[in-house]
């Protein structure tokens, strides 16, 4: 078989220039990209910025709500001049005090009547108390023996007014120590027998008749003997506020 013939390239003309290739100026070289860092070392100094003033932001509002709670507790002390309220026992009646000594211990039977006196010394405010848990107790020290708790209604003091609570409690068959019986009803006949009571209730404040918050309040009354009531004594009860 006869091979095919080669063909043979055409020579180009002088001059010939081909339009398809990329023309590429004399003395010209592009200029290299510059490489983009990846995201997490790119600078956000934008986010940062607004992190800052979103920050200070916040905390001139903090200090502008603190100034300003100050400024209106300042002029809301200074306007109504708030007082606590006054607790003082009024009267302590011992209607039946039997001590009875049996084979299995020494029992008391008891029935009292106290009068507390409720003060509202404030001009310009309203207190309102909640129901009012009363404990009524007599002795001290390790002598101290509970005659009962009983329950005060709410009710409602106004501006520079004063209330009567009648308190009444009972107590039967209670179990004494045999010595401490003997001393209470000897202190009790001698008119030196301690008279203690606790009461716990709420107080809210009115102004206006709005209602301005409500707060625990313990008031106790320790340490008052027969004797200083009957001379019409008045000692003036300890309160504690926001405790339970």
């Amino acid at each position: 078989m006869s091979e095919p013939p080669l063909k043979t390239a055409l020579e180009k003309p002088p001059g010939y220039k081909n339009t398809n290739s990329p023309v590429v100026q004399p003395g010209f070289r592009p200029r290299p990209r510059k490489p983009f860092p990846p995201p997490s070392f790119r600078p956000e100094k934008r986010k940062n910025r607004c992190c800052r003033v979103c920050c200070c932001c916040f905390c001139f509002f903090l200090l502008f709500l603190f100034l300003l709670i100050i400024i209106c507790g300042a002029v809301f002390y200074l306007w109504f001049d708030p007082k606590l309220p006054g607790f003082h026992i009024q009267s302590f009646r011992i209607s039946r005090f039997k001590v009875t000594k049996k084979l299995d211990g020494t029992y008391i039977d008891t029935a009292t009547t106290t009068r507390l006196e409720v003060k509202n010394p404030n001009g310009k405010m309203t207190h309102y108390y909640g129901e009012m848990e009363v404990d009524v107790s007599i002795g001290e020290g390790g002598d101290e023996t509970g005659l009962g708790t009983t329950t005060v209604a709410e009710f409602t003091l106004g501006e520079q007014n004063t209330t009567s609570l009648k308190v009444e409690t009972k107590a039967s068959n209670k179990l004494v120590v045999d010595e401490v019986g003997s001393r209470l009803l000897s202190r009790y006949r001698r008119r030196t027998l301690p008279v203690n009571m606790e009461a716990r209730t709420k107080v809210g404040l009115g102004v206006a008749g709005l209602k301005i918050g409500v707060v625990g309040v313990t008031v106790k009354c320790d340490g008052i003997t027969m004797k200083q009531l009957d001379g019409g004594d008045m000692p003036k009860c300890i309160i504690i506020v926001l405790k339970w």
